[in-house]
């Protein structure tokens, strides 16, 4: 099976000085001081990955189901926020052929988990509904492996199409850009940046942002090269997403989705929501 398309834009800026927050205060390192002070830290901060057990899981679950859907989706998000970066090319989740692999992520399987967990009432129906989404048709589970994996969603753009990813809403902005399509695809249409930030009003908590590269950018023919959860809170919009790359590493983080928008490679986006 070939790496995913989206894996290499799931990327965090790479600095020649780095700033750490330790208990004597903060240093700037130099970046061939960069090894030795990063074990140092790594000593010094608490294990931030997801980590809970499927006791916990069902607590929250069951503590969440009379809210909306939008709200779920990001309470599920920013409780993987510092989780490890995926370094695996393939995904971790794929290359173990398990449904649940929570330790490491990237970008698609955060996106994959979050929802699952916040469309069902216990852990076992995540699993049923994971052989669902994550899959062109349907996902076959055998002896807690999954056997068919070469039917995922390996391409963004695809799970948008499919409508199991929420109901695009690209279209209720005012204006959006047609740009060349790929993989069989003569065009698509997709909102700009500017755009995006002259509406941000209308963006919701849950919405799924489908971040689009320009065709000149395409490596396998991939639109979409990255994707991240929006949460609402009191009057900002924020960005959670795995930021990293698979040559680097990193961690899910939660931005300011302005912020993210004026230093991204992205043109724009294309956006679905769940109802």
């Amino acid at each position: 099976m070939k790496p995913r398309s989206l894996s290499r834009e799931c990327r965090a800026p790479f600095r020649a000085l780095f700033y750490f927050v330790l208990p004597m205060g903060t240093m700037k390192v130099k970046s061939r001081s960069f090894p030795l002070l990063l074990i140092l830290v790594l000593l010094l901060l608490p294990d931030f990955s997801f980590g809970l057990s499927n006791e916990e899981i069902q607590k929250l679950q069951s503590m969440l189901i009379t809210k909306p859907t939008g709200e779920r989706i990001a309470f599920w998000a920013e409780k993987f926020i510092g989780t490890p970066y995926d370094p695996d090319p393939l995904g971790e989740y794929v290359t173990r052929a398990t449904l649940v692999a929570d330790e490491r992520v990237d970008c698609m399987y955060l996106t994959f988990r979050v929802v699952e967990l916040s469309l069902t009432r216990t852990p076992e129906e995540a699993i049923q509904m994971a052989l669902d989404k994550r899959f062109h048709t349907k996902g076959v589970l055998k002896d807690g492996r999954v056997l068919n994996y070469d039917n995922r969603f390996e391409y963004g753009e695809d799970m948008i199409e499919s409508g199991k990813w929420g109901k695009e809403v690209t279209g209720e902005w005012r204006y959006t850009l047609r740009i060349k399509g790929s993989r069989g695809k003569d065009f698509v249409d997709i909102l700009p940046s500017q755009e995006l930030l002259s509406g941000i009003g209308r963006l919701r908590s849950g919405d799924i942002l489908f971040f689009i590269k320009k065709p000149e950018k395409r490596e396998v023919g991939e639109i979409v090269g990255h994707i991240g959860v929006l949460k609402v809170e009191q009057k900002e919009v924020y960005l959670i997403h795995a930021s990293g790359t698979k040559e680097r590493g990193g961690a899910v983080k939660k931005v300011l989705l302005k912020d993210y928008i004026s230093k991204m490679p992205f043109w724009g986006v294309k956006i679905t929501r769940f109802y």
